[in-house]
C-alpha cells in the first residue's frame, strides 16, 4: 500500500505444489464466498493524515457506499489502535464510521498496511492476535475486516501462518463476517511468499472470502497498467483455484483487486480512469468479491506543490475514480 512518509506513526505492501491436508479439503466443499453487493466497491480513505474529504461527503458526490478504513496497528503490543496511537472508541474515527453509517453505507476496517508496528508481529500467539482483531470487530460491529498484509508481517512465514490461524478463529466466532487478505503482487499474480500464503489458508481450511492484491509498484510491466492489472488478476485467481480445488467461477468469486489511482509509488507508472474502466470490466466478467483501490484522499487533482500522498498526480475531475469503482456491484 501507498507509503505515507509524512505522518510518523502513519500505516500504509513458486513452491511446488503439494497435496492439501484433510482441513484444505474440507474447505473445497463448504468455503462460499458471500454475495458482493455494495460492497464490493469499498475504496480505502485514510483519516490519519492530510485533509481526508468527509466520508458523507464523498458518498453525496459519488454514490458510494461502503469505505474501507486505514489502518489499524498494534500500539506496540497485542492491542490495536488506529495508526497504532489513536484509541479505537469515542474518537474521530468512530464519529466517521457513525456518520457513514447515518447515510445509509458502512465500512470494511483494515489492519495493517506498509509502516508501523503489526499486530501480526506483536500478537505471540494466533489466539492472541484473534483476540485483537475481535476488539475490531466488537467495537464497530463490523461486518466485513480486511488484513493488509505487507512488509515484515507478509515475508515472515511463521507470522504467515499466524494470521491465517487467527482469521480462522474470528469465522468461527463471528458469523458471517466477510474477510479479506490483500498484499502486493508481480504482473504474473502473487509471487513465491503470496502463494504460500494462500496454500497456508487452504491447507488450514481457511474460508476466506477474498484473497486481493494490489496490482501497482511493479516495478516493470508490459501494456498498459489495466492490461498488468488483469494478468495479474488471471495469476491470482489460478493459486487460489490449485490451493483450494475450487473451479473457475468458484475462484473468481474468491480473489480481489485493490489498485492505486493515478501516480503509484513508481514514477514511471501510471493508473489512468481507462485502466480502472479495464478493471470494472474484468471484475463485471468474472463477478469477482471486490474493488478497492488507494485511496479516496488521493481522488483528486494536484495543486500547487501537492504531495501526491494526497492528489492523484494527473489531470482529472474530483472523485474520477470512486466513480467507476461504485459501478461494481459484483
Amino acid at each position: 500500500m501507498r507509503r505515507v512518509t509524512a505522518v510518523p506513526a502513519a500505516a500504509l505492501g513458486l513452491v511446488s505444489l503439494v497435496a492439501l491436508a484433510p482441513a484444505a479439503s474440507a474447505a473445497r466443499s463448504t468455503a462460499t464466498a458471500a454475495a458482493p453487493g455494495a460492497m464490493a466497491a469499498a475504496p480505502y480513505e485514510y483519516l490519519g493524515w492530510g485533509s481526508p474529504q468527509k466520508p458523507a461527503d464523498v458518498m453525496a458526490a459519488t454514490g458510494v457506499k461502503w469505505f474501507t478504513l486505514a489502518f489499524v496497528l498494534s500500539d506496540g503490543g497485542c492491542n490495536p489502535k488506529w495508526d497504532g496511537d489513536r484509541a479505537l472508541k469515542g474518537g474521530s474515527d468512530e464519529t466517521a464510521i457513525k456518520a457513514i453509517r447515518a447515510k445509509g453505507g458502512d465500512v470494511v476496517v483494515s489492519v495493517g498496511g506498509w509502516s508501523g508496528n503489526k499486530l501480526g508481529e506483536k500478537c505471540s500467539s494466533a489466539s492472541a492476535l484473534a483476540g485483537a482483531y475481535q476488539k475490531v470487530i466488537d467495537a464497530y460491529g463490523l461486518k466485513a475486516l480486511d488484513i493488509d498484509i505487507e512488509d515484515t508481517e507478509f515475508t515472515n512465514s511463521t507470522v504467515r501462518r499466524r494470521v491465517v490461524d487467527a482469521l480462522k478463529i474470528v469465522k468461527s466466532k463471528n458469523a458471517g463476517i466477510v474477510t479479506y487478505v490483500t498484499m502486493g503482487t508481480t504482473p504474473s499474480g502473487p509471487d513465491a511468499t503470496g502463494k504460500d500464503l494462500i496454500k497456508k489458508g487452504a491447507a488450514a481450511g481457511l474460508a476466506n472470502d477474498a484473497w486481493v492484491i494490489m496490482p501497482f509498484d511493479f516495478g516493470g510491466h508490459s501494456g498498459s497498467m489495466g492490461q498488468a492489472t488483469v494478468g495479474a488478476m488471471d495469476g491470482l485467481k489460478a493459486a487460489v483455484k490449485s490451493a483450494y480445488g475450487y473451479d473457475d467461477a468458484t475462484a473468481y468469486r474468491h480473489i480481489g483487486v485493490s489498485s492505486m489511482n493515478g501516480k503509484t509509488d513508481d514514477t514511471d507508472e501510471t493508473v489512468t480512469t481507462g485502466d480502472f474502466n479495464t478493471i470494472l470490466g474484468y471484475a463485471q466478467q468474472h463477478h469477482i468479491a471486490r474493488f478497492a483501490f488507494w485511496a479516496v484522499n488521493r481522488d483528486r487533482q494536484c495543486g500547487s506543490g501537492s504531495d501526491t500522498d494526497a492528489c492523484s498526480g494527473i489531470t482529472q475531475s474530483p472523485y474520477a475514480f470512486t466513480k467507476i469503482a461504485v459501478k461494481y456491484t459484483g
